[in-house]
């Protein structure tokens, strides 16, 4: 009968010990939210300073992700084609400043996925002169992997004037 109560007193004393150090702490809806914003405050500041290696940091690595640019012909399939057009966006601009404003994030319900929406002024230095995109609408979602918010999809786009006429 001692034995019978020192291996179950054993096993309690394993489980618990296990289901402590196994337990993390699960994040408020807001405080994914917060990393999210993190993620993509991170990728201005990675545009900015043109850091590719804080880029690929924050880009999921694989085919199948997507990046819609502001041209119709960019439509960019896979980390591969992604990674590029950013290493000839790097060569071709300097002095790049951007602003972004309205952000809007979305958690999904199991906090592994996350949608998001912003307006970006996006300022830079293009063969000598400078330019800018104002209002630049960027919309993308994010993955948490490992722990870790990854985007896997992004689209950019430039807002038109469309000019609406009545037709009788």
């Amino acid at each position: 009968m001692k034995r019978i109560f020192i291996l179950l007193a054993g096993v309690f004393f394993l489980f618990t010990a296990c289901k402590q150090t196994g337990t993390s702490h699960k994040p408020t809806v807001e405080e994914s939210k917060k990393a999210v914003a993190n993620v993509l405050e991170k990728y201005v500041i990675a545009n900015e300073n043109q850091d590719f290696p804080m880029i690929e940091q924050i880009w999921a690595s694989d085919s199948d992700i997507i990046l819609f640019g502001t041209n119709s012909e960019e439509k960019l399939m896979g980390w591969q084609n992604i990674k590029k057009a950013i290493q000839n966006q790097f060569k071709a601009i300097s002095e790049t400043y951007i602003s972004p404003q309205q952000q809007y994030i979305k958690i999904g319900p199991c906090q592994k996925t996350a949608w998001f929406a912003e307006i970006l002024n996006y300022n830079f230095v293009y063969q000598g002169k400078a330019r800018s995109f104002e209002g630049l609408r960027f919309t993308g979602v994010l993955e948490k992997r490992k722990g870790v918010w990854k985007i896997v999809q992004a689209h950019l786009s430039i807002p038109g004037h469309v000019n609406l006429r009545t037709v009788h």
